[in-house]
């Protein structure tokens, strides 16, 4: 059967450029500049002159989006003649028996929603009852709507909820009410004033009954099992009339989703603005990573300053705490300097170290281009193992789901399909000149002076010292060893000479992409390389001489054992830790915390990825010291 043909859609055109992903919403249409049949139009918006005749409304709806340093893309958008049936306070009636499975969806969507603290005005603190010192669900809340205009109906709600008595009343801001607007009620004596901006979640925390709620505050109540004026809301039909009313779409890759989706990236995104609200300073950052590193702090605030010393990040993170009662920097980990952690402790203060994460972009940063991908540890940092970190942290207690095992998988399968690397630079691979019975051991170099190097390698402290321990134990083996791409583009140290290259190792391979050679050998030896935990994903068994992240857990054999692990984990679980739940992403594009899987898509598109004015510059001076690097060393 013939599918109709698709009805050509038009948007506005600032509406547009601030959401490229909108028609996503509407897959079933044809989007148009021009010639459209009909006008996709904000709910409230007068169409302008010439538009088409047939109009389709849409809003935000409950479900909005936080914005991140004044970035934001909505996840979920409500129909306009959806709106009176799913955000109507009234009773509604059930789904009826067919509707099953949208009852269980609804019911889910509920209890996702109480769960991941979702829904109503985004990017609000949510400190929680028990941080306010306030008794959990012990308060009548009543909801000031700081609008003149809602007088009247503010008062009738503080009558009544004086009237039914039901416990001591909290007279506390609707959180959806205008930034700059004053509260308009005044409170009886003995009620508990609170004039600040807060979650609904909070809110809700705190509530034994709710008076003076709109529609979406009921909403919201009814997933929490807050009463509404001495009602409890059976929410199952108000989330179902939500599902059916609401369109969803991937802000990143433009496309349709599921309403689960959407859910699913709103808490991801809530647990973002928590984690980034109380950072306020940047350290070490260097001024060609500011941009992204903003990004990656950004919240509904607005993002972190960045200062040049301790000291003045110190003082911006006290007047924090002292204001909001807590506090963070976030510092380069290389950049930290002695003893800040402990003068951070003392203050009160969260020091957040900050690496590249472990699939970082489409080039170097040794060329200026900014990652994507952040390691960002609260308790040390994961190349150190001298000090426990936030990683091995992870990997030591998580509890690794199958529903987490399955996504790790098709991750790693993804990664391994398309080839990619921390770095994805192209070049030709050259075939293993190795004779037929010696076994093929890989040996990636290292910067010599990188952190992971002299913190995690141990005695052995250099490439030429690796590759003379590896040849001592392996002698008859047929030793390939590959230089760092930082080396041979000129920029940091490590570089062998060839005299005593040729004495350790069979063949040098030069520019080569890491993945085409790691099907051509029996095993990589690496002091802490990244490039060891890439090959653990491709099936290639690992030795480590050093105590990189991925030692200790019965993947590698480990010729120095990290100190505290021994948890033995599958390469899924080493995934989901590494590449899921501990770092965390930046997409190039929107600018927009997101999962891995968008950078993984985003690796295909050279033009995701903004080259820094300077990275010619810095090219050309690579170009030239590995000249100069070459011709010294033919001499």
């Amino acid at each position: 059967m013939a599918l109709p043909p698709r009805r050509r859609l038009a948007f506005l055109p600032e509406v547009l450029q601030r959401m490229p992903h909108l028609p996503a919403f509407w897959p079933e249409h044809e989007p148009v500049m021009e010639q459209a049949e009909i006008l996709a139009l904000p709910a409230g918006l007068a169409p302008p002159r010439g538009a088409p005749a047939e109009l389709l409304r849409y809003s935000v709806g409950p479900l909005r989006a936080p914005a991140f340093g004044g970035r934001l893309a909505p996840v979920a958008l409500l129909m306009a003649d959806g709106l009176p049936a799913c955000l109507d306070s009234a009773p509604l009636a059930p789904p009826p028996p067919a509707a099953a499975e949208l009852a269980g969806r609804a019911r889910a969507a509920a209890a996702y929603l109480a769960e991941s603290r979702i829904g109503g005005e985004p990017g609000l603190p949510d400190p929680g009852a028990a941080a306010m010192r306030l008794a959990q669900r012990g308060w009548v809340v009543v909801l000031d709507p700081c609008d003149p205009a809602r007088l009247a109906a503010g008062r009738a709600a503080l009558a009544q909820a004086a009237a039914m008595r039901a416990g001591p009343l909290l007279l506390a801001r609707d959180p959806a009410a205008p930034a700059h607007g004053r509260m308009v009620l005044a409170p009886p004596m003995g009620a508990r004033l609170l004039d600040a901006r807060l979650s609904p979640w909070t809110l809700l925390d705190l509530a034994a009954d709710l008076h003076g709620a709109t529609a979406e505050m009921a909403l919201l109540a009814a997933a929490a099992g807050v009463p509404v004026a001495g009602r409890v809301l059976d929410p199952v039909p108000r989330m179902a009339a939500l599902i059916r009313a609401s369109r969803c779409a991937d802000p990143f890759l433009a496309r349709p989703w599921r309403f689960e989706q959407a859910l699913e990236q709103l808490a991801n995104w809530n647990r973002a603005q928590a984690e980034n609200r109380p950072v306020v300073a940047c350290l070490g950052m260097s001024w060609w990573k500011r941009e992204r590193v903003a990004a990656l702090f950004a919240h509904a605030g607005g993002a972190p300053a960045f200062t040049h010393g301790g000291a003045s990040a110190l003082r911006r993170a006290r007047a924090e705490r002292a204001r909001s009662g807590q506090a963070a920097i976030a510092a380069w980990a290389r950049a930290v300097p002695p003893g800040f952690r402990a003068e951070c402790e003392a203050a009160g203060v969260a020091l957040l170290t900050v690496e590249d994460g472990f699939v970082r972009s489409r080039g170097l940063g040794a060329r200026f281009l900014p990652g994507a991908s952040y390691a960002v540890d609260r308790r040390g940092i994961y190349y150190d193992p001298a000090t426990p970190s936030a990683l091995e942290e992870l990997l030591a207690t998580a509890s690794f789901p199958p529903e987490l095992l399955a996504r790790a998988a098709a991750l790693r399968q993804a990664i391994v399909g398309r080839g990619v690397t921390k770095y994805n630079l192209g070049g030709e691979t050259p075939a293993i000149q190795a004779p037929a019975g010696r076994q093929r051991l890989l040996v990636p170099g290292q910067v010599e002076d990188d952190a992971s190097v002299r913190l995690g390698g141990g005695a052995i402290q250099g490439n030429l010292a690796l590759l003379r321990a590896v040849r001592a134990a392996h002698p008859d083996a047929f030793i390939i060893y590959k230089p760092h791409p930082d080396l041979e583009a000129g920029f940091r140290k490590g570089h062998v000479a060839a005299e005593a290259l040729a004495a350790v190792a069979d063949q040098v391979v030069s520019r080569a992409p890491l993945t085409g050679l790691l099907g051509q050998v029996d095993a990589l030896h690496t002091l802490t390389s990244l490039s060891g935990f890439e090959a653990l994903l491709r099936g290639v068994p690992v030795v480590t001489w050093g105590q990189p992240f991925y030692a200790g857990w019965g993947l590698t054999e480990d010729r120095n054992p990290p100190p505290r692990r021994g948890r033995r984990l599958e390469l899924d679980a080493l995934v989901a830790a590494t590449l899921i739940l501990f770092p965390r992403q930046v997409d190039p594009v929107t600018e927009l915390p997101c999962p891995p899987e968008v950078i993984l898509e985003r690796l295909d598109d050279p033009g995701a990825w903004k080259v820094s004015r300077l990275s010619l510059y810095r090219g050309l001076e690579g170009a030239l010291r590995s000249g100069l690097a070459r011709l010294w060393r033919r001499q």
